[in-house]
């Protein structure tokens, strides 16, 4: 549940060890576990797989996601 005023990286702050959908620039989509992130919302993912069409394409294991690359994170 969001709390009225929560800002995004508080949204981030509590997905650390949820499982997350990210959507990347280019049509890519990440899903894996945040361990930590940044103020440029550089994040780290564990157990990071690349997915296609929603079906599992690659397993990545641990990830580095620049920020910038970043359309959206979901929680799943």
């Amino acid at each position: 549940m969001q709390m009225p005023n929560e800002r995004p990286f508080d949204l981030l702050n509590n997905s650390i060890g949820q499982l997350v959908l990210i959507r990347l620039k280019g049509n890519m989509s990440i899903r894996g576990r945040i361990v930590s992130f940044d103020a440029h919302m550089n994040v780290k993912i564990e157990n990071a797989e690349e997915l296609e069409d929603g079906e599992l394409k690659t397993k990545l294991g641990t990830i580095l996601l620049r920020g910038g690359n970043i359309i959206f994170v979901a929680v799943v």
